[in-house]
C-alpha cells in the first residue's frame, strides 16, 4: 500500500460514535447488555471477544443491521438509532469480502460510488485513487475470480472506503488470509487509515490483530463490556480474571496480599508496590517465571516444552501447586523430565481488581 503522512491523532472528537445503552435481545437470550461506547474521530477500536460475547452484533448495530431493544446509536452527536442501514454513511468490510463476481475490480470498487450517484470521471478518478492506495494501481480491468486472497481483501476494503464513509465498519478483515499476510497487512491498514482520517470500529477474533492494529481494544463478555482502554493498558493491567485468560495467560492463582508479597500455592510471590490487599487473584506472566537452580525458590518439574521459533514456552509442574507456564532462551531450555528452580518477577506480576 502506498504510504503516507499520518493524520494528526485519533482523539479530535470525543463522540464521533456513541452507543448509549445500547441492548439487543432474541427471545430470551440478552446478546447485548446497555453497552455504552464512544469511539472518538480518527480513532480505531478493536472489540475482542469469545464467540458469544456480543461482538458481532454490536457492530451489526452500529451498522444498521440489527435492531435495538434498548439504547441508542449517535454518529457526530446525532440519534441514527432508526436509520435505515444504507442511510447511516458507514462503510462495511466483511470477513468473506462479498465481492460482485460479475463485475471488474473497478466496478467493485465503484458500487457505492454509484448508489451515491457520483459522475463517470469522478468515479473513475477515485476508483484509481483508491487501487493505488491498498497497492492495486492499474487492477481495474481485472477478473475477481483472480486475484488471491489478499487482492481481494484489498479490493473490498478499497469499496468500503470509496464513498468516503463517515464510520468504517470492519468484521473478521483479515480472518481468511495466512498468518504472515496478515500481519503485514495490519500495519498497511494502520498506515493506510491514520493517512485517510479514517474512523474505524473492528470485530476480531485475533488478539494480535487487534492489538497491532488499534488505538483501543474492547473486550467483551456475555454482552458487555469487560474492559476497554490502549493496547498497552489491557495487556499489562487486565481488568479481571476473565480477561487474563483470554488473553491467553494461564498463570492465575488465588492468595492473600499483604504489602509486596502474596501468599499463593505457589508460595510467597513478590508483587508491585501499591497492590490492592486481602484476597486476591494473582497473575504472573511467563516471562515473570525465572528458572533458577534446582534446591532454589519453587521446585518444579519440566512437564513439556514448545519451540516458538523465537523462544521455548515451558509447562512446570511444581509437587503440590498449580502448574506454570515459563519462557527461556532456545538455547537455555531443559529438556522435560529435568527439576528446575522458580523465582518470580515482581515486574510481571498483577494483582487483579
Amino acid at each position: 500500500m502506498t504510504k503516507a503522512t499520518p493524520s494528526p491523532g485519533p482523539h479530535a472528537d470525543p463522540a464521533a460514535l456513541r452507543l448509549d445503552g445500547a441492548g439487543v435481545r432474541f427471545g430470551a437470550r440478552t446478546a447485548l447488555d446497555a453497552v455504552s461506547l464512544d469511539v472518538a474521530e480518527r480513532e480505531i477500536v478493536c472489540v475482542l471477544g469469545p464467540s458469544g460475547s456480543g461482538k458481532s452484533t454490536l457492530l451489526r448495530a452500529v451498522a444498521g443491521l440489527q435492531e435495538l431493544h434498548a439504547g441508542r446509536v449517535l454518529f457526530g452527536g446525532r440519534d441514527r438509532t432508526g436509520t435505515p442501514a444504507h442511510q447511516r454513511g458507514v462503510g462495511l468490510m466483511f470477513q468473506d469480502h462479498q465481492l460482485f463476481a460479475h463485475r471488474d475490480v473497478g466496478g467493485n470498487v465503484a458500487f457505492g460510488l454509484r448508489m451515491h450517484g457520483v459522475g463517470r470521471d469522478a468515479q473513475r478518478s477515485r476508483v484509481a485513487e483508491l487501487l493505488s492506495l491498498v497497492g492495486l494501481p492499474g487492477a481495474e480491468r481485472r477478473a475477481v475470480a483472480s486475484l488471491s486472497g489478499g487482492e481481494q481483501q484489498r479490493v473490498a476494503l478499497a469499496r468500503a472506503l470509496a464513498p468516503s464513509p463517515r464510520l468504517l465498519l470492519l468484521d473478521e478483515p483479515l480472518g481468511q488470509l495466512d498468518r504472515t499476510l496478515r500481519e503485514r497487512l495490519v500495519e498497511e491498514l494502520r498506515e493506510l487509515f491514520a493517512a485517510l482520517g479514517t474512523t474505524v470500529l473492528a470485530v476480531t477474533h485475533d488478539q494480535g490483530e487487534a492489538f497491532a492494529l488499534a488505538d483501543r481494544v474492547v473486550v467483551m463478555r456475555d454482552g458487555r463490556v469487560a474492559q476497554t482502554g490502549t493496547p498497552s493498558e489491557v495487556w499489562q493491567r487486565p481488568a479481571d480474571a476473565f480477561v487474563a485468560r483470554f488473553l491467553g495467560f494461564g498463570n492465575l492463582v488465588e492468595g492473600t496480599v499483604s504489602g509486596t508479597v502474596a501468599d499463593t500455592p505457589w508460595g510467597r510471590v513478590p508483587v508491585a508496590a501499591g497492590a490492592a490487599q486481602g484476597r486476591r487473584t494473582v497473575l504472573v506472566r511467563p516471562a515473570g517465571v525465572r528458572l533458577v537452580a534446582p534446591g532454589t525458590g519453587l521446585e518444579c518439574e519440566v512437564a513439556a516444552r514448545s519451540f516458538r521459533g523465537t523462544h521455548v514456552v515451558l509447562r512446570l509442574r511444581p509437587a503440590d501447586a498449580p502448574p506454570l507456564e515459563a519462557v527461556c532462551g532456545v538455547r537455555d531450555a531443559p529438556e522435560p523430565g529435568r527439576r528446575v528452580g522458580v523465582e518470580f518477577d515482581p515486574a510481571e506480576t498483577v494483582v487483579l481488581g
